[in-house]
């Protein structure tokens, strides 16, 4: 591809890309060499395949700060919305209170919204503050004596901005409440530990941060936590029994796993341990910054709770007077080559508090590992051309 029309992709809090070299190459390699059913059957090729899933539970279970002697409550999923609805489908009974926040992403807050119409759960929604941060002083207030469950996302995929967790963590611990955390946008971006943040269970996907495939994903349970089955099916052992198996992982996995996103997410940790993700997060956020900085400057723009960058993942969000969401990503995708995500972002309740609804949500930008200063000096070039662009339109979309 030419550098003339080589895409400028700032679209990586929806999936992470390009991939590591390291990772599409491990990937082929073993899926070519190992690509069976693991542990389903016992000839020395599934044994091996297993073996290295069970290697794979250990790692991830460490990495996240989890029980290190049950390695097996690593259970592994499509992504983190698959693991969100077996946590709050399999935490949440009638009767039952919920507290979640407005920045949440909809696969938190739709099987809320469910359990909620169809169960009899009742659910308190917390809003954020002018800087895109959830107070705990305002988690504890909603906390309830039928409260079962605290679920909050760890970085907002609108706003960018991580949470107090182990604050928040520290408040359920001290009220008895089960703490959950969806981590979409933190995995491979910040350290976490589950046993320090008082996390009692954590979402996972592969496809961001983590730098794997898509279609991989999970949840890491404490060992204290037990989660419903709300779904059965194989597990490829104990098959006479007439009930899906209680024990993890089977608890929580249904089915052939995605061995391609096992070994993607192996490759990722690998590419992630030589890199040092505070080191790649540092850089995201140079670039980050000096983004931010220039948009700035442009007459007409507006940026969301990003006047100070501590406490902050690289993507954010903006308007441009004049034009409406859709409008400037087409605009930077046709005029500029610039990949962006436009809309609501699956996170409703943020563009309703922020008053976006109206111009159909933001324009988000979310800088990855291999964006470069050039890139960032491009984007900055391509807003301003087309904030001058919306300026000239006849019936301007104000921004509130």
């Amino acid at each position: 591809m030419s550098e003339i029309t080589k895409l400028i992709y700032f679209d990586n809090a929806a999936t992470s890309w390009p991939k590591p070299e390291s990772v599409y190459k491990f990937m082929m390699e073993f899926y070519r060499e190992r690509g069976v059913n693991p542990g389903r059957s016992g000839y020395d090729l599934a044994v091996e395949a297993g073996t290295f899933q069970e290697q794979l539970r250990k790692r991830l279970t460490r990495f996240f700060g989890g029980d290190e002697e049950t390695p097996e409550r690593l259970c592994f999923g499509y992504n983190a919305t698959d693991a969100l609805n077996l946590i709050i489908n399999g935490l949440l009974s009638p009767g039952d209170h919920v507290v979640t926040t407005n920045l949440e992403h909809n696969s938190v807050t739709r099987p809320i919204n469910h359990l909620v119409r169809d169960s009899g759960v009742m659910a308190t929604y917390v809003p954020f503050d002018g800087m895109g941060f959830v107070s705990p002083d305002d988690i504890a207030a909603a906390i309830r004596p039928t409260t079962k469950l605290v679920i909050v996302t760890h970085g907002s995929n609108v706003l960018g901005t991580i949470q107090p967790i182990r604050e928040i963590g520290r408040i359920c611990r001290e009220r008895g409440v089960t703490f959950a955390i969806d981590s979409t946008q933190t995995a491979g971006v910040i350290p976490i530990n589950m046993k320090e943040m008082n996390v009692d269970v954590l979402a996972f996907t592969g496809h961001k941060a983590l730098m794997g495939s898509t279609g991989i994903g999970g949840l890491c349970v404490r060992k204290h936590l037990e989660i419903r089955q709300t779904r059965s099916g194989g597990s490829g052992v104990q098959s006479v029994n007439p009930y899906h198996l209680e024990a993890y992982p089977w608890r929580m996995e249904f089915g052939t796993p995605n061995v391609i996103g096992i070994a993607s997410l192996w490759a990722g940790q690998e590419w992630l341990e030589q890199n040092g993700i505070e080191n790649i997060h540092a850089r995201e956020m140079r670039l980050t910054r000096r983004l931010i900085e220039g948009i700035r400057c442009i007459k007409g723009v507006q940026l969301y709770c990003c006047d100070s960058m501590e406490n902050h993942l690289s993507n954010f969000s903006i308007n441009i007077e004049g034009l409406d969401a859709a409008q400037v990503g087409e605009r930077l995708d046709v005029e500029h080559n610039i990949a962006i995500r436009t809309g609501l972002h699956c996170a409703p309740l943020v563009h309703q508090q922020l008053g976006t609804i109206k111009l159909h949500g933001s324009v988000r930008f979310s800088i990855g590992p291999f964006n470069t200063e050039e890139e960032i000096d491009v984007g900055i070039q391509a807003v301003a051309e087309t904030a001058e662009w919306g300026a000239t339109r006849h019936y301007p979309v104000v921004l509130s």
